[in-house]
């Protein structure tokens, strides 16, 4: 059936879709070419509207094992082709029968190379897919009508909502703002107990399990909860080591007092370049924000180091601190395979191992 994508600025793209539906979300792009199933299973993406680049998605098909979490948490996603075959000796299933499983909102036969040139020039953008309605006027409306309404919090939905234990071996805080099942199973991995904490878990009941370190996962940015996490974590900074993950790295620096810049045009892919002080050697990484923290604030923070930036903008992407005992990374550190350890969490690892 036809379906239609507007733009708050009223831009419009026809398109298709096979699921009669309508939703709203912040339009967002990721470059990546492949990893459309993680992205739209990671909780770091829950209610945005996903615009994959790459013009032809789903031909190595889908696999349970690849899902970051149980659930697709985008609110639609677009796509200029899906493949109608697949081969992948890993594959359990087409992307199709995924998102009909699913009851995912797709569309596809968009114009993506335009929608894409159009978002870098203008920036962040709301948006609405609809197949319901297709007067780019009367879907404006639509989308100013949430604009104003107030902002909701999705960490409730996403997060777990009492303590979960996985693993054994030395326990492990890990506060969950949608953490990922890739991060979990390099956690593991390490030989560690994970204990799985709601978002807004208190002081008292992080330390009530005596853990080693705390893991702060990524998830949704600009969340209004997300002021609570900082001000539950302050407390804790110096006390125990803690690792910040994408947004928990962002939730690091509003506990220590450091605001958010946002970006005209978010950081989401699998290949964006680091560089450290004094070296010169890049690092690619993958990435997914629309805000970064703000430099002049960090550089005046006791103790804090920037360790890493973005060589395309030169935005923090890496902090640490020995006396606070704390690292905060902006990008994934996602594993380059099922039985390895991203570089960062064995650094996070050797923090950990100091304090024995």
């Amino acid at each position: 059936m036809k379906a239609i994508l507007v733009l708050e600025d009223g831009k419009s793209f026809n398109a298709n879709s096979d699921l009669n539906s309508e939703c709203f979300g912040e339009v967002i792009l990721n470059t990546s070419v492949v990893g459309y199933q993680e992205m739209i299973t990671d909780p770091a993406n829950a209610g945005k509207i996903l615009v994959l680049t790459y013009p032809l998605i789903g031909n190595y098909g889908t696999a349970p094992k690849f899902n970051e979490s149980l659930k697709v948490w985008v609110s639609g996603l677009v796509v200029k082709e899906t493949s109608r075959i697949y081969s992948n000796f890993q594959a359990k299933s087409s992307l199709g029968d995924f998102l009909k499983e699913k009851n995912a909102f797709t569309i596809y036969g968009l114009d993506t190379r335009t929608l894409a040139v159009h978002l870098r020039e203008k920036g962040p953008l709301f948006g609405v897919i609809s197949t319901k309605e297709f007067d780019p006027k009367k879907l404006v409306e639509k989308i100013n009508q949430i604009k104003r309404q107030p902002a909701q919090t999705l960490l409730p939905e996403i997060s777990v909502s009492k303590l979960k234990i996985i693993g054994k071996g030395e326990r492990l805080t890990v506060l969950d703002m949608g953490v990922t099942n890739g991060l979990l199973r390099q956690l593991e991995a390490l030989g560690y107990s994970l204990n799985i904490f709601p978002y807004n878990a208190s002081v008292k009941q992080i330390l009530s399990i005596n853990p080693k370190g705390i893991v702060i996962s990524s998830g949704p940015e600009n969340d209004p909860e997300l002021t609570r996490v900082a001000q539950n974590i302050k407390p804790l900074l110096g006390k125990l080591p803690i690792l910040g993950v994408a947004t928990g790295c962002q939730v690091l620096a509003a506990a220590l007092g450091v605001g958010l810049i946002r970006l005209k045009l978010g950081h989401r892919g699998a290949n964006y370049p680091l560089a450290r002080p004094g070296s010169f050697k890049g690092e690619i990484t993958v990435q997914n924000h629309g805000y970064v923290m703000d430099y002049d604030a960090l550089c005046k923070v006791k103790g804090l180091k920037v360790t890493a930036h973005n060589l395309n903008d030169h935005t923090p992407e890496e902090i640490e601190s020995k006396s606070l005992k704390l690292i905060g990374v902006q990008y994934n550190p996602v594993s380059a395979g099922f039985d390895q350890v991203n570089p960062m969490l064995v650094k996070f690892n050797k923090l950990l191992s100091a304090q024995r």
